[in-house]
């Protein structure tokens, strides 16, 4: 069996307050249990990894020293920026492999995640540290574990290298893909236009469609599968072309088309407050509109069962 635990929900940046009470403040961090292995994998260390850490001290630790692992998706800092805060690294005999992508090889992912503990941030220094850290980047790749855990990763559409995640234990399978953008051909299609190249925009759009079809074959028949849709498609196509997001209504429609079963809207915006997310949850999530699909917002404190 997996469970997953959502720990922190939003993009951006942290967003605590009375508006935000009900779904969440905290910056993406998912937990993934898999009982049968005894294994704990962490997906994301956004401000929503310092309750988990401390959820760990007081459930995992009494029962022995904690070896995990974290996954990152991207090294953006709402991704990143509660790692400092993770109380497990502070501890003596604790184990963690840290994996992710990473855009630029001079900076290592070491230097990236690890490089907010200096002086210059933080009054602790990475070398300090008491925890075995080892850190391992990531391509797109197929990886089988020897206790039957599998996973796929797949590269993103995200204004630096992001990965998504898809594991498979037993008959289940979980999926994260955020953050990431529908692909757009990049060439001119308007006939009209002075630049527009008829063989280039051809090419462009079947580009595009292979790319799109890619991610959804990544995430097809997942079990649950937790998606960008920081935007609605008005507020994506008015102003956020490009900044490597997803609107709800693609988000919907490309996990039906890939037949997903769970689908866990994700990365809320952080102007976003409760009272709107009810009512994109009443807009969105109908069960007569979804048809087998189930969809709905993902909040801190959530937990799923597969």
């Amino acid at each position: 069996m997996m469970k997953i635990n959502f720990w922190g929900v939003r993009g951006s940046i942290p967003c605590p307050g009375p508006h935000t009470a009900k779904y969440g403040g905290n910056t993406a961090c998912i937990e993934l249990r898999l009982k049968e292995l005894n294994r704990l994998i962490i997906i994301d260390a956004g401000s929503g990894i310092r309750e988990l850490g401390n959820f760990m001290m007081a459930n995992d630790l009494p029962n022995g020293p904690i070896d995990t692992e974290i996954f990152l998706s991207h090294t953006h800092w709402d991704h990143i920026m509660g790692f400092p805060f993770f109380t497990p690294i502070y501890i003596p005999g604790t184990k963690l492999r840290i994996y992710g992508p990473v855009t630029y090889e001079e900076d290592t992912l070491e230097k990236i995640v690890g490089g907010q503990l200096t002086y210059r941030y933080f009054p602790v220094n990475a070398p300090d540290l008491a925890a075995e850290i080892e850190y391992i980047h990531l391509k797109e790749d197929r990886k089988e574990f020897d206790d039957g855990l599998v996973l796929v990763t797949a590269y993103l559409n995200h204004p630096i290298l992001c990965c998504g995640y898809r594991f498979e234990y037993g008959d289940k399978i979980f999926c994260t893909t955020y953050d990431t953008e529908p692909f757009r051909n990049v060439f001119c299609t308007d006939p009209e236009d002075p630049s527009y190249d008829e063989a280039m925009a051809a090419e462009g759009e079947l580009a595009t469609q292979e790319q799109n079809a890619r991610i959804e074959k990544f995430f097809a028949g997942a079990d649950l599968l937790i998606y960008d849709a920081q935007y609605t498609e008005d507020e994506f196509e008015d102003s956020k072309f490009g900044w490597g997001h997803t609107s709800i209504e693609y988000a919907i429609s490309a996990a039906k088309r890939a037949g997903v079963k769970n689908l866990a809207l994700f990365h809320h915006d952080p102007m976003r407050t409760d009272e709107q997310l009810d009512a994109l949850t009443e807009k969105y999530c109908r069960s007569e509109d979804c048809g087998d699909l189930k969809v709905f917002f993902a909040r801190e404190g959530m937990e799923i069962n597969l």
